[in-house]
């Protein structure tokens, strides 16, 4: 796999995350497994986006189709799928499956975490508004809770208090970057802000087109900033749960959801003039103060 292009472009996209995907503090096993886990979700959203390396062309003939159905992206997510089920019972034919295999042998997972992400990709291309806040919490509990659930396994630490806890934290991570990203988002043709919250704002789609936030538009996205931060605020009890390395790589988790809505915050809740991203700094000492905040 390291040396197939495609893929090392895929799993290169680690760096730029929110949190940190596999530190170098973890032990090597659970790096390797918790990046060929990434591997896969990047994967599964680049195809979603449409943002494969060379168009998606040598992806789509590595799964069985014609290089030319690379722009259908039901079409590769379907192949795809089928692609998984054989890491489960057979073997993949994808470089970042063969990778996964190992992975889900070693910590015997299911395919319902790997089926999650799927299935929010394939959400994506027919869903582009989310009516309720609700709404968005059930294709998060698609698009971003698997992960966490997938990390408790591969380290060995599932259960079901800590799943509760892991999901309000990936729900947090998934909200705010929906609040970073609502420029790329809308030029994709897909809205993550709630209508409902929208309608209470008075806010539309034309003032989220400005070239930066109105006084409505900042109301809005603090708003739903606090959501995240308050869903941060319950999974903080899963960093208090566990110990050691693991424990570090939790409060990362945590701490750059909350380094992210500092950010945000920092930008005067203005999304829209830029993507409000969190330096390294600010990322440390949000980590920082999540350990001495769940000790």
């Amino acid at each position: 796999m390291t040396g197939d292009v495609t893929s090392r472009a895929v799993l290169d996209k680690a760096a730029r995350e929110n949190f940190p995907v596999a530190p170098v503090f973890l032990p090597r096993a659970w790096r390797q497994d918790l990046m060929a886990v990434y591997g896969f979700a990047r994967l599964v959203d680049d195809i979603g986006d449409g943002d494969l390396a060379d168009g998606g062309r040598p992806d789509a003939v590595r799964l069985g189709l014609p290089p030319e159905a690379a722009g259908d992206r039901l079409a590769m997510l379907d192949a795809f799928e089928a692609d998984l089920r054989r890491v489960f019972d057979g073997a993949p034919v994808h470089p970042l499956l063969t990778a996964l295999r190992p992975t889900v042998q070693r910590h015997r997972l299911t395919p319902e975490p790997f089926l999650g992400l799927i299935a929010a990709n394939r959400q994506d291309q027919q869903v582009s508004r989310y009516a309720t806040y609700d709404d968005l919490l059930a294709y998060c509990e698609l698009s971003a809770n698997p992960v966490g659930r997938l990390v408790l396994s591969i380290t060995g630490t599932s259960t079901p208090e800590r799943v509760r806890r892991s999901d309000a934290v990936c729900t947090a991570l998934q909200i705010v970057e929906h609040l970073q990203d609502v420029v790329e988002d809308l030029g994709r043709d897909r809205v993550y802000l709630p209508a409902e919250d929208m309608k209470r704002f008075s806010v539309d789609e034309a003032d989220l087109a400005a070239p930066s936030a109105g006084e409505k538009v900042r109301e809005l996205v603090a708003f739903e900033a606090g959501r995240a931060r308050d869903l941060l605020g319950e999974g903080g009890a899963l960093v208090r749960s566990v110990r050691g390395r693991l424990r570090l790589l939790l409060a990362g988790f945590v701490g750059g959801g909350r380094a992210a809505l500092r950010a945000v915050e920092d930008a005067g809740y203005d999304v829209l003039a830029g993507s409000p991203k969190a330096t390294k700094p600010v990322l440390l000492r949000e980590v920082g103060s999540t350990l001495r905040r769940e000790g």
